[in-house]
C-alpha cells in the first residue's frame, strides 16, 4: 500500500543511489517530487558514478516552488525549497536526514521521514530482504548515519548489529 506524496531533500537521494534503492520510493509512495534547488544540487557533478541513475529517476519529478524562499538564512537551499514545496503541494512527507532542517520542518507542521525510516518501512513491507548489507554500504561510502541508530534498526528487524 502506497502512502501518498513525498518531497525529498538531496542527502537521502544520494544515500538511496549509493545502495541502488531509488525505486523503493515508487513502491512506498504514489508520487515523488524534488524542488528545482535539489535537482541543481543532484546534477551539479555529471562525473559522479551516481549521476545517471539519479538524473534518470528524477528528471520528470522536478517541481519549482512558487513562493519566495526566505528560509535560506536558517537552512540550506535544497532543504528550504524542499520544505516550501511540501507546503505548496500539501504532501504527506518530507524525506530529509539533516537533524536541524528536520526540526525546522517539523516545527512548520511537515511530517518528516529519513533514509533509515524509508529503508525500515521497505523491510517491514518485504521490499528489501536485508538492511545490514545496505548499512555497511553506507559506511563504506561515507554516508554518515549514527551507528547507534543503525544498530537499533537492525535489532528491531532481527538482524546482526554492526561492530565499530
Amino acid at each position: 500500500m502506497q502512502q501518498g506524496l513525498i518531497v525529498s531533500d538531496t542527502g537521502p537521494i544520494f544515500s538511496l543511489a549509493v545502495i541502488s534503492q531509488l525505486t523503493v520510493l515508487d513502491k512506498l509512495f504514489n508520487e515523488v517530487y524534488i524542488p528545482t534547488a535539489v535537482w541543481e544540487e543532484l546534477t551539479r557533478d555529471a562525473s559522479s558514478s551516481y549521476f545517471q541513475p539519479i538524473a534518470r529517476y528524477f528528471e520528470h519529478k522536478v517541481r519549482p516552488i512558487s513562493s519566495s524562499n526566505e528560509l535560506t538564512f536558517i537552512m540550506d537551499y535544497g532543504e528550504s525549497e524542499a520544505l516550501l514545496l511540501c507546503k505548496e503541494l500539501q504532501v504527506e512527507y518530507l524525506l530529509i536526514d539533516d537533524k536541524k532542517a528536520r526540526a525546522i520542518a517539523e516545527n512548520a507542521g511537515v511530517q518528516c521521514i529519513g533514509t533509515i525510516g524509508i529503508l525500515s518501512t521497505a523491510k517491514e513491507r518485504g521490499l528489501i530482504s536485508e538492511l545490514r548489507p545496505l548499512f555497511l554500504t553506507f559506511i563504506s561510502n561515507k554516508r554518515y548515519y549514527s551507528l547507534k541508530l543503525l544498530n537499533a534498526i537492525l535489532k528491531q528487524h532481527g538482524e546482526a548489529d554492526i561492530k565499530q
